[in-house]
């Protein structure tokens, strides 16, 4: 009666795990099996005792000052306090440990990119001081060539018409 092959049964509930934990919805789109299939084989796999993706029930709508506010709350909390906590606000530990992790990583961006404007600012130092020597380099050359076609012409003018030049 089972249409699906225990391995693709297996695939399937590894995407609902982490780190993928891809929700239901997204998985009747990528797969192609439904809904109610795919709610029965997580069911199937909550009771085995896998922490599977609940993506579908998030809890309240949150910005993201709120949830670094949630996160600060319940940074010094233990897990039964946290258990509590999530409870009275509505909320998953797992969103909450989520969100730290996600704040974590944001701070981890933030430091990447002020390391490479860092390093790409003194780059462009470089590449300015570089271009200011040569400019200055040709300015001189300009100024020489300048000079010494000035002085053919005073020559010229005292010695005589274009005789000279051959």
């Amino acid at each position: 009666m089972s249409r699906y092959s225990a391995e693709r049964k297996a695939a399937v509930i590894r995407k609902m795990l982490p780190p993928l934990s891809l929700s239901v919805p997204e998985l009747v789109r990528q797969e192609g099996i439904t809904d109610v299939t795919l709610y029965h084989w997580r069911q199937q796999a909550i009771a085995g005792g896998e922490q599977v993706s609940r993506k579908e029930k998030a809890g309240p709508a949150l910005s993201a000052e709120a949830k670094f506010a949630v996160v600060v709350e319940t940074t010094p909390l233990s897990e039964v306090e946290l258990s509590r906590y999530c409870r009275e606000k509505g909320l998953y530990p797992e969103q909450v440990k989520d969100w730290r992790r996600a704040c974590i990583e944001g701070q981890q961006a933030v430091r990447r990119r002020q390391q490479a404007e860092g390093a790409q600012a003194r780059a462009d130092k470089r590449r300015i001081r570089e271009l200011e020597r040569e400019l200055q380099r040709k300015e001189k050359a300009l100024a020489e060539a300048a000079a010494l076609l000035i002085l053919r012409k005073k020559m010229n003018a005292l010695w005589g018409d274009e005789a000279v030049d051959n």
